[in-house]
Formats: structure tokens, sequence, C-alpha cells
């Protein structure tokens, strides 16, 4: 199966780098160049590609903020002359990074990696615009921190004003979308809407005590407590055959 790539590099030179780095690689098929984020931002929507080429520092937007407007990413590797961007890249969950000018074998390193995340997601397709998986990826950024997070990590979602509180790991930061965009996007099977609030990942649920006026307490892993709204509790019984 090819591995559909495009490229977002502001650099023509560096654009024709990775092609031909990509022609040495038969199982990439390259859909697509852009030289900036918004034409990257169409690029990606129209092709929908297993795998993201990204350089860092372009004018008027950066790569990260390409990352922003897109509801999944794609595999992302990172692409960049400054090697100061290095650990941050790391930081956010980047698959690999890769410091311009990019060698042969640099290059073939980062493709294995790609392999093996393909191979793990094997039988699930890339679906912009259609329902997340468990192993879709999305970026969230946060004043000065980013990560591209796993759907499956995620414990919980949390409505704050008008944004949404993503819960992960240790770390909680804002992702600046409505709990109910965000909603129709998570997979069925493991995210349940426990009340207005409170969008909760099934497979965190440590304990479900009854508590008051025919509602349910969900104890989490992380160790958060949720009230399921009485209405949804009824939903959440059938759901989960209880």
């Amino acid at each position: 199966m090819k591995i559909k790539a495009v490229i977002v590099e502001d650099s023509r030179l560096a654009r024709n780098e990775l092609k031909e780095l990509i022609k040495k690689h038969e199982e990439i098929e390259l859909v697509g160049e852009a030289e900036n984020v918004d034409s990257g931002f169409e690029l990606i929507q129209n092709t929908r590609p297993d795998l993201l080429f990204l350089d860092i520092n372009m004018p008027e937007k950066d790569g990260f903020e390409l990352l922003e407007l897109l509801d999944e990413v794609p595999i992302t590797i990172f692409t960049t002359a400054f090697d100061e961007y290095a650990i941050k890249s790391f930081e956010y969950n980047a698959l690999d990074y890769l410091l311009k000018p990019v060698s042969d074998k640099r290059f073939a390193m980062a493709m294995d990696k790609v392999n093996v995340k393909l191979e793990n997601k094997e039988g699930e397709k890339a679906g912009y615009g259609k329902k997340l998986t468990e192993n879709s990826q999305i970026f969230i950024k946060d004043g000065e921190a980013c990560w591209l997070v796993k759907i499956g990590d995620i414990i919980l979602f949390e409505i704050v004003g008008n944004y949404t509180r993503v819960f992960f790991e240790d770390k909680k930061p804002l992702l600046y979308k409505s709990l109910n965009q965000i909603e129709d996007k998570l997979p069925e099977t493991s995210f349940f809407r426990a009340n207005r609030q409170q969008i909760v990942n099934t497979n965190y649920i440590e304990n479900v005590v009854p508590w008051f006026n025919g509602k349910l307490k969900l104890s989490l892993k992380n160790g958060e407590e949720i009230e399921v709204s009485r209405r949804q509790s009824y939903i959440f019984k059938d759901k989960m055959s209880l």
C-alpha cells in the first residue's frame, strides 16, 4: 500500500530536496506540496494524506499553526534548518524531526518509523470530516506548550467557557473548540457524554456507583469523579449493559 504524503515548506530548494529523497522510497506517493500554511491546509483537506513533511519556521504562520487548523493530524515529520526546535518537536510528540539538509540515511530512518506507525494503524484510514478513531491524533496548543495527542489517550473532555479542557496523562490544556464540535468527531465506542459539561473515555472508568436521584457517579483512573446526569445514566446503563 502506498503512503500518501504531502510537503508543506516555504523553500523551493528544500521541497526539491525532499522530493528527491522521496523518489528513493517507492512506498511513498507524493500527492502535493504547498509553500505556506493556508495552501497547506487546503491541500491536506483535499488529499487526506497519511504523512506530512512540515517545515516549522515559515513566514506569516508557522508549522504549529497549521496543525492547530486540522481536526485530525496526519503522521507528522518536522523539517527545519534550526536545530533549536529539535527538543520542542519531540515534546510535541512529532514522529520525527529532520534537520536540513537531510541525508539519505537520516531520511530512511524516519521512514522506518513511519512504516512501524502505519503497521500499528493497519485497517484504519485517515478520515477527514468523518469520525476519528482511537489511533487518530489531534494537535493541541495551550500558550507555549503543544502536543500531538492520540484520541485513545484522552481521559476526559470538559467545558471551560467557550473552550474545552482536555485531560491526558497529567496534562489539562485548553482546546479552542466547543464540546459539541468535539463530540461529533469522537468514536462512539469509547467516548460517552456524561452530562452537558463532560465527555469521558469509558476505557478510563475505574468504578461506577449509584448516585442521587437515579444518577451515577464515575471514578476515573486519573482520580477525577464525574456525575452522570439522570437521562445519561439510563443511556450509560444500556450502553454498558449494566
